[in-house]
C-alpha cells in the first residue's frame, strides 16, 4: 500500500526541522534542501538537494507523485535581509505551484501573520492586508501572485498565515541575558496570537494531509499572550524599554476557520504551556 507524501520546500529551517522530530502519521515526508544537511540528532530523512528556482527540473522530480507541498522555504527577516532578497518568497511561491499543477499537488504556502500589519481587533482571513514591514509585504505579495497564478495552473493553493511561534519568536526564541521588551502606554508588553511547538507540529500534519483547504488560513492557538507573560513563565529575566512609535501592541487572529478543520481543536494559548513545551525542545533547536 503506497503512502502519501508531501514535499516540503525549505526543511532545514526550523519548522521543518520541527516536522522531522514530529512527523505526520500516516504520510512520508520528502526533504528539500539546497545544501547536504547537517543536522545531528534527527532520523535519515528522504532528502532531496536542488535550488527550487534554479532547477525547476529537480523540484519537478521531487514533487512527483506527492500528495502536497509544503512551502517553507525563503529568507527569514533580519539584519543584512533587504527588500530584494524578501522578492525570494515570491519567486518561490510560484516555483511551488508550478510544481504542484504537474504533480497534481495542492501547496500551502507559509506566509505570516505580519501581513496584517498594525490592525487591531479580531482579524480574520477576510481582513484587509496591511503590512508594516518589508518581510510582511513580501509575504502578501507572495499571496497576490498565488493566488493570480493558481486558477491558472488548476492548483489549490493555501496561503497559512502563522502567528508568532512560541520558542522561533523574538521574545522567547530571541532571549539573550540583558534582554529587553517593549512597554506601551497602557503598562502592557506587546501581545501577539501564539502557537506552541506541539500545537504547531499537530496542525501542519493535519493540514498537509487535508484534501480541502481554503484560499487562506490563520495558524495560532485561540486567545493572544502577552509577550512579558511568556518569558515570565521561562523564568527569562528582561528588563523594560519604551515602545518606539512603529511598535505594534496587538495582534489577534482569529483562529475559527482553522479549529473547523482540525481532528480536535486547539487549546486556548497558554504561556505556562508554551514555555514548558519550548524548554523540552530548545536543545534539538541549539544552533538553529
Amino acid at each position: 500500500m503506497r503512502i502519501p507524501a508531501a514535499l516540503v520546500l525549505g526543511a532545514t529551517g526550523r519548522i521543518g526541522r520541527l516536522l522531522q522530530l514530529a512527523p505526520p502519521d500516516g504520510m512520508a515526508l520528502r526533504l528539500q534542501a539546497r545544501r547536504a544537511p547537517q543536522l545531528p540528532g534527527l532520523p535519515a530523512g528522504d532528502w532531496h538537494v536542488f535550488d527550487p528556482l534554479a532547477e525547476p527540473a529537480a523540484l519537478a522530480r521531487a514533487a512527483a507523485g506527492a500528495e502536497a507541498i509544503l512551502c517553507l522555504a525563503g529568507p527569514v527577516p533580519g539584519p543584512g535581509q533587504g527588500e530584494a532578497g524578501m522578492q525570494d518568497h515570491i519567486r518561490l511561491g510560484e516555483a511551488a505551484l508550478r510544481a504542484g499543477a504537474a504533480a497534481r499537488a495542492r501547496v500551502l504556502l507559509a506566509s505570516s501573520a505580519a501581513v496584517y500589519g498594525a490592525q487591531g481587533g479580531l482579524l480574520s482571513e477576510e481582513a484587509p492586508l496591511q503590512p508594516a514591514t518589508a518581510y510582511g509585504a513580501a509575504k502578501a505579495e507572495m499571496e497576490a501572485s498565488a493566488a493570480a497564478l493558481a486558477p491558472e495552473l488548476g492548483v489549490q493553493v493555501c496561503a497559512l498565515r502563522i502567528g508568532n511561534i512560541a520558542g522561533f519568536d523574538a521574545a522567547l526564541g530571541g532571549w539573550r541575558p540583558g534582554f529587553a521588551l517593549d512597554r506601551f502606554a497602557d503598562g502592557c508588553s506587546p501581545r501577539r496570537s501564539y502557537i506552541g511547538l506541539r500545537s504547531l507540529a499537530r496542525v501542519l500534519a493535519a493540514l498537509v494531509q487535508a484534501p480541502d483547504l481554503p484560499a487562506a488560513l490563520n495558524v495560532a492557538q485561540p486567545g493572544a499572550v502577552e509577550m512579558a507573560a511568556l518569558l515570565q513563565a521561562a523564568g527569562r529575566r528582561f528588563s523594560w524599554q519604551p515602545a518606539p512609535p512603529a511598535a505594534i501592541p496587538e495582534v489577534v487572529l482569529d483562529t475559527a476557520r482553522l479549529q473547523a478543520l482540525l481532528p480536535v481543536p486547539l487549546a486556548a494559548a497558554d504561556p505556562v504551556q508554551m514555555a514548558a513545551e519550548w524548554a523540552a525542545s530548545e536543545p534539538d533547536f541549539a544552533g538553529r
